[in-house]
């Protein structure tokens, strides 16, 4: 039988670069698909190596804009369960379909949905033809996943769960010990200041995910404007 997993060339692309991450709070006045997709090209045009998106509408607008490597994913809430980041393999095989390289998925040992385990999503990923990037908490997440066949192991939830609640972050030993394994290491998380992404390097990330930083923009605003006079629900 032929091996469904796909060339590594994405990988290669993202190597040593910056992801940005092109995501809005739900209540946020930009989160509109085709403002997030021109905020995706604005990342490209200024040295984004690759960008990392949710919602299928995004998607499928955003590999209409650019054409370095995207990251896809769904985050969906299922009454009963905790993970919310493309849970199950159906949400998996439909970002897949909208045009994403690489599907991100949550790889912690909770239940899931669907009742699925970490190999059935990885496996659906790369009979769809695409990456499989696993989303984790901790080093057993993260190992358990390589072993399942994830091309990616990243740290985004680290300080996500109830197990890691109060990490620091960006979680650098967690990265360090990532890459121990065979498998291309994402340092995502707690990323605001460039001196942190040039430490995740330094332990050993193949790349680095950059969001709230860089495009979430009723956060960088609130951050400003609290230290303004003119602050809302601020006491004269």
């Amino acid at each position: 039988m032929s091996d469904p997993r796909p060339a590594d060339a994405p990988l290669e692309k993202l190597r040593g670069g910056l992801i940005v991450s092109v995501q809005a709070d739900d209540d946020s006045a930009i989160d509109r698909p085709d403002v997030l997709a021109a905020m995706a090209e604005a990342a490209v045009r200024n040295g984004a190596a690759g960008i990392r998106a949710r919602s299928l509408a995004c998607l499928t607008l955003m590999r209409k804009a650019i054409e370095v490597p995207l990251i896809g994913l769904v985050k969906i809430a299922y009454d009963g369960f905790e993970p919310y980041i493309t849970p199950t393999v159906a949400d998996a095989e439909a970002v897949a379909a909208s045009g994403a390289d690489i599907v991100a998925f949550d790889a912690t040992g909770r239940p899931r949905p669907d009742r699925s385990s970490i190999a059935d999503t990885v496996r659906a990923i790369m009979t769809a033809g695409k990456l499989a990037m696993a989303d984790c908490a901790t080093f057993d997440d993260a190992a358990r996943a390589a072993e399942a066949g994830a091309h990616i192991v990243a740290t985004t939830l680290s300080g996500y769960t109830p197990q890691t609640s109060g990490r620091a972050l960006p979680d650098l030993d967690l990265i360090e010990r990532m890459a121990t394994l065979d498998t291309f290491v994402v340092c995502e998380g707690g990323v605001h200041r460039p001196e942190q992404l040039r430490a995740a390097f330094d332990r050993g990330a193949d790349a680095v995910v950059v969001g709230t930083a860089i495009t979430n923009v009723d956060w960088l605003v609130r951050r400003f404007a609290g230290l303004t006079d003119a602050a809302p629900n601020r006491s004269k």
